[in-house]
């Protein structure tokens, strides 16, 4: 429920034109949580934004065919969120941050999204992991 909230979070900064913080009131007023769910939520939301440069350049030579712009936003904010998640919060294990990502994916997005998450995700933790191997 998290990363849906920071999720739903990250679309009103990018379509909506709000200011993160008053994004992230927002959801929190409507949403209920509580304590350490308002600390995850804060921390993908400030996190994703603040790392997106880095994830596009993460993620954009594995899209095959596409470009960043090209991407339904759902997707494009899915993958920043994720790419954050692991590049950053390795204490979460990369099936979950992926799975997240997928389930996420095929309720907010296209049909085809979740697979398309899936595999992108996926290319870029083989990636991290060959260069962890090299070094």
């Amino acid at each position: 429920m998290a990363r849906e909230l920071a999720l739903q979070t990250l679309f009103s900064v990018e379509v909506g034109h709000q200011p993160p913080s008053e994004a992230l009131s927002q959801t929190f007023t409507h949403s209920g949580s509580r304590g350490s769910q308002r600390a995850f939520i804060q921390d993908l939301v400030y996190g994703t934004l603040e790392h997106s440069e880095e994830s596009d350049r993460a993620f954009s030579p594995l899209l095959e065919g596409w470009t960043i712009d090209r991407l339904p936003t759902i997707d494009r904010l899915l993958l920043r969120m994720s790419l954050f998640e692991l590049l950053h919060r390795p204490q979460i294990p990369r099936a979950v941050v992926i799975n997240e990502a997928v389930e996420l994916a095929k309720k907010f997005s296209t049909e085809d999204s979740g697979r398309f998450i899936n595999g992108v995700l996926a290319a870029a933790c083989n990636g991290a992991r060959k260069a962890d191997e090299t070094q």
